[in-house]
């Protein structure tokens, strides 16, 4: 027996009337009736027993009906977990997530992600990006958040956010009564700088900031994250610039002044992920990360 089968007999069983069931099916009665004989020739048992005033189900008539209702249902289920996977709806997405970005924007992203497709299962990766992109190219991730990224031929680039830079320093440093400090009078102070094991990255544009105005940084220490940095910054170790998404990092004693420039300084958030990757799950959530991205400064295209 198949599908279209069990169906005709579930509404047969349930109309216990062939001149009904016949309407509700939009088929005649002869090929309905030959169905349900079918079936029954095919089980070698009767389905309904005839009555003068209509249709009874026998035994095995109660068994199929139940049985066939569960499969129909599970065809059903079966169908609209195919449609929703299909359409992005369902499925698995896995997040490669570093440093100050997890404080504030890419929880942002993720919960407006999950509150559209709360069938996605989120897994969260805590990597670098070297480690980002070669769990990229193995297809354990399915998309990468970090900073200065470089274009290669199987991954796409794309801009997420422009973010403004900050100064992070001990609110009873001289400095902390500014509305603003400038690179100049930040380059006379002990920089603290991060991460120390990714070239090129965050600490090289912080640097790069003090060349293009003709200054030195005075680099104090070099650590690996920003929590760190900001915990130094907290204890009078010296001063650090950070992106804007780390000022949620509340330590006793740190305040946060925007840097002074000339351009101003931002940062660039970017997404990485395959370039043959047509997954549904992920143009989804490209769907919300662009959707996001018209909140920050006018970005330059995807590379």
């Amino acid at each position: 027996m198949d599908l279209r089968q069990l169906k005709n007999f579930v509404v047969l069983a349930e109309e216990l009337n062939f001149s009904r069931a016949a309407v509700h099916l939009h088929i005649s009665q002869p090929p309905l009736s030959r169905q349900v004989q079918a079936i029954e020739n095919e089980i070698g048992a009767p389905l309904f027993e005839r009555l003068p005033k209509g249709l009874a189900l026998t035994a095995a008539g109660c068994t199929l009906l139940d049985d066939a209702r569960r499969i129909l249902g599970m065809v059903d289920a079966a169908k609209d977990r195919a449609g929703q996977a299909g359409r992005g709806e369902m499925g698995r997405l896995d997040v490669g997530i570093f440093g100050s970005a997890i404080f504030h924007h890419i929880p942002r992203l993720l919960l407006q992600f999950r509150s559209l497709y709360p069938q996605v299962k989120i897994s969260l990766h805590e990597q670098t990006k070297a480690e980002q992109i070669r769990a990229l190219r193995e297809r354990r991730l399915t998309i990468g958040f970090n900073r200065h990224v470089r274009p290669e031929p199987d991954l796409v680039v794309e801009p997420v956010y422009q973010e403004p830079l900050l100064v992070a320093l001990h609110g009873e440093h001289p400095l902390a009564q500014q509305a603003a400090i400038s690179v100049r009078e930040l380059s006379a102070q002990p920089l603290i700088l991060y991460p120390n094991n990714t070239r090129e990255g965050f600490a090289d544009h912080v640097l790069s900031l003090f060349r293009m105005a003709g200054l030195q940084a005075q680099v104090e220490l070099q650590v690996k994250d920003v929590v760190t940095a900001v915990a130094l910054v907290s204890s009078g170790f010296g001063l650090c610039v950070t992106p804007e998404a780390a000022s949620s990092l509340q330590l006793p004693g740190v305040v946060y002044r925007p840097l002074d420039a000339d351009p101003a300084p931002t940062v660039e958030l970017v997404c990485l992920y395959r370039r043959d990757d047509a997954s549904p799950v992920l143009a989804a959530f490209l769907d919300t990360v662009r959707q996001f991205r018209p909140q920050s400064a006018s970005l330059p295209p995807v590379r």
